[in-house]
């Protein structure tokens, strides 16, 4: 390494290092660091072609697009190919520069033979960061395995209609809970020290999952105090609390801006208000939408000029419109100013993941670190906890490991498919190697290669009959029938599944959907929907499995917040499993014979029917009362069929002594709240506490109730701990009138509970003093603290 040059000097300033390698390079170079190539555009004859690499890469890239998650190669194989590639950039490509491999991850690394964890949807109802994070640091040490150093990861958008097809992605519709959970996967996959790690990328900002109707891409209405309060409070938790290295925009727009040609977005709320100063990336083909979807550029060079200036750094999936960008400089149209500041981004977070020291890996290690007993595990524990028990009437669950005849039905129950997410591998392969029915048009270029190509590959997958037959005792005979299929009206199949469930002592009807973004899925990016019901006549299996009188155990299977009215009334026992990957099937199994009590809780709140949404717990005390009425539909209650939080478990807790560190506090201080829980059941389980607060009496309108802090705690029959909450008094902070972000004086209710709506204790407290008017990046988050009795 020639040290003589100042950006190959480790010992220097990342600042001192970026302004010297800019300083060496052409307009061209520079505008290469901005683009990307397709890691299998540079393949031929089943290996990688330097003729081929010559031809994408002569100026250098900034990025290379996904090895993983578009080819069927095995760990030490893609390590391999990513070694290819860096080795030519080192010797070909000018000065040297390495380029950013990057992936998928939201639910496990999209790469073949990595472990594939629940879909984030089914994360967020752990309600547990630690646990969260544990499995980020898996997902990074797989990635940095393999040479891969970005990830398009997390999803952070705040869901609020179930219609949305990508609500599986994301951790939910509450703000503090997504920043919690996503500061935790952040700090997970970035490490300790980032040479080391993976830089997080939090997407999509912003506004994304409230779109028009549901329906994926379309405009958000959404105001600006909405917007900064709830949809951006998740991104400035990952920037102030993890340190994110990078952002995703959104393909919306908000108020006639699409975001990723708007500065208003990415620069003033975004680095400005928000205190970002990483790298922005383009959601992929964003730059070409501002002019065939927004039609606010006509033509390529006026989407370049309009994405670079309002701050998107990197095009992907590939250099297309950023590569008018010289031409605009020539014309003196452009200020070579404008490339240096994006370029400078690239280059800074190249020298910070220590690219340029290590830009290989071994790969002959690479394997070491998939599948491995621990990674299983973690998949398996977070399976358990992601699983929700709505409904237990007559405590028909757990149910005996030695029943005597037991029916598994549906066509979830023993389908390795149906238990991934859109984004999981190789769910989101599809859509390079299925050549029928698909109605994408090849968005993503098919590996030709047979080494390359990608396929069917599924990691080691313990579907719920798999976990149930593995779980039972041996003296239970397990019947299992499909019934029927997701979408299909074929009802053939019916009779066997009710005659299996007539002779049975009980029955588990696994049904649900299809996620991914091919046509015939249900949910999952491009699969967005206008009901909420069951697909094809799985009701209908359903119902005549009940009309048996069997005893009846419904488990749901789908990354979509069902409306399931017929269900919760009929059917005595209803667990929703999400989509819970490799280890969904032990989990399942797990919860539903008692080796574990169900302690997921639910991120989103599912309403009756799809005439309510959207529907959140958080709305607005005039969505609770209209003076002189009800504020009920005329044909259905307003109210959620499971509210947010909702999770039942085996045993019983109680809460006692609520107590307040003091009954009035100034804007600028803390509080303490503390509580006894106590777990009076006669089996050990988890109770997610969680803390609520509400502002009565507000200069604007204010929530009903937001979550302000949660604590899962495990407890064994008969023990008890006290749960204390620091209550930062920015958490409370709005923006007023004028716009100003500021803390009030005045009552504030603090409500502690099971669910948004379980409430158990009640106090409150007065802020008192001066108005504190402060910056987004002030706010502080809860503190919690377990102490053992």
């Amino acid at each position: 390494m020639d040290r003589t040059l100042a950006y190959r000097d480790p010992s220097l300033s990342l600042a001192r290092r970026t302004e010297d390698l800019l300083s060496r390079m052409t307009v061209s170079e520079k505008i290469a660091q901005l683009g990307c190539a397709w890691s299998t555009a540079m393949v031929a004859d089943g290996a990688f072609s330097e003729q081929r690499a010559r031809a994408q890469l002569a100026r250098g890239a900034g990025h290379v697009t996904r090895i993983g998650a578009s080819t069927g190669l095995r760990p030490a194989e893609s390590a391999a190919f990513a070694n290819e590639i860096q080795r030519f950039l080192a010797e070909n490509a000018p000065h040297g520069i390495p380029a950013i491999v990057h992936e998928e991850s939201t639910a496990g690394f999209t790469a073949r033979d990595a472990d594939q964890y629940p879909q984030a949807i089914g994360l967020a109802s752990t309600w547990d960061p630690d646990l969260i994070g544990r499995m980020a640091d898996q997902i990074r040490q797989q990635m940095v395995a393999v040479g891969a150093r970005q990830t398009l990861a997390p999803v952070v958008d705040i869901a609020r209609d179930p219609r949305w097809g990508r609500l599986e992605e994301t951790y939910g519709e509450d703000p503090y809970l997504t920043g919690r959970l996503g500061v935790a996967y952040v700090q997970g996959i970035q490490g300790k020290d980032v040479r080391e790690g993976v830089a997080a990328t939090a997407k999509h900002f912003l506004g994304y999952g409230l779109s028009e109707g549901g329906h994926n891409h379309k405009p958000a209405q959404v105001g600006a105090r909405e917007l900064r309060e709830i949809f951006a409070r998740p991104f400035l938790a990952l920037i102030q609390d993890a340190g994110i290295l990078s952002v995703m925009n959104a393909y919306n727009e908000i108020d006639g801006l699409p975001c990723g040609g708007s500065a208003a977005v990415l620069n003033d709320l975004l680095r400005d208000e928000l205190g970002f100063d990483g790298c922005v990336v383009a959601d992929y083909f964003t730059t070409a939408l501002l002019i065939s979807s927004h039609r606010v550029a006509a033509d390529k060079a006026e989407a370049a000029q309009m994405a670079l200036r309002a701050g998107l750094d990197v095009e992907l999936p590939m250099l297309d419109c950023y590569a008018e960008l010289a031409g605009l400089i020539e014309k003196g149209e452009l200020a070579v100013e404008d490339v240096d500041r994006a370029a400078g981004r690239v280059l800074n977070l190249k020298f910070a993941l220590g690219l340029f020291e290590n830009p290989y890996v071994d790969a002959g290690r690479a394997p070491d670190v998939y599948q491995t007993a621990e990674t299983r595990s973690v998949a398996r524990e977070l399976a358990q906890k992601s699983i929700v028990l709505l409904k237990n009437e007559g405590d028909l669950l757990p149910l005996a490991r030695n029943v005597g005849r037991l029916a598994i039905l549906g066509p979830c129950a023993d389908d390795e498919r149906v238990l991934q997410g859109d984004y999981h591998y190789p769910t989101h392969l599809e859509i390079i190697y299925r050549s029928s029915d698909q109605d994408a048009g090849a968005i993503l270029p098919r590996p030709e290669e047979v080494s390359f190509g990608a396929g069917p590959f599924f990691p080691p997958t313990v579907t719920p009959l798999d976990g149930i037959r593995a779980s039972v005792s041996g003296d239970t005979e397990v019947v299992y029938a499909r019934g029927c299929g997701i979408l299909s009206e074929d009802d053939s199949g019916l009779a066997e599944a009710v005659e299996a469930a007539r002779g049975a002592d009980a029955a588990v009807v696994f049904v649900g959907g299809r996620s991914g973004l091919m046509p015939g899925c249900t949910s999952g990016e491009f699969r967005d929907a206008a009901t909420l019901g069951l697909t094809g006549i799985q009701q209908r299996l359903v119902d005549e499995v009940l009309a048996t009188g069997t005893k009846t155990v419904v488990s749901l299977v789908n990354g979509r917040a069902f409306a399931l009215p017929a269900i919760a009334a009929t059917v005595p026992a209803v667990l929703e499993c999400w989509l819970p990957g490799e280890e969904g099937g032990n989990g399942i199994a797990d919860v539903l014979f008692g080796a574990v009590s169900p302690s997921g809780r639910l991120p989103v709140t599912l309403p009756r029917d799809v005439g309510q949404v959207p529907l959140y717990y958080n709305r607005k005390w005039s969505a609770e009362q209209v003076i002189g009425f009800s504020a009920d539909y005329s044909d259905l209650p307003a109210g959620p069929l499971f509210p947010f939080g909702h999770g039942l478990s085996y045993t019983h807790f109680e809460y006692e002594d609520l107590t307040l560190g003091a009954s009035t506090v100034s804007p600028d201080d803390a509080i303490e709240i503390s509580a006894l829980i106590r777990n009076t059941g006669k089996r050990a389980g988890d109770e997610v506490v969680q803390l609520y607060v509400a502002d009565p009496v507000a200069s604007v309108t204010r929530p009903i109730q937001q979550l302000a802090g949660f604590a899962r705690v495990s407890l064994e029959p008969g023990r008890h701990c006290r749960v204390r909450f620091t209550l930062d008094m920015s958490q409370l902070a709005f923006f007023d009138r004028s716009m100003q972000f500021m803390v009030e004086p005045g009552q504030i209710n603090v409500r502690l509970g099971a669910s948004c709506e379980d409430i158990r204790a009640q106090a409150s407290f007065q802020i008192q003093g001066e108005e504190r008017h402060l910056s987004q990046k002030d706010l502080v988050a809860t503190r919690v603290a377990i102490e053992a009795a």
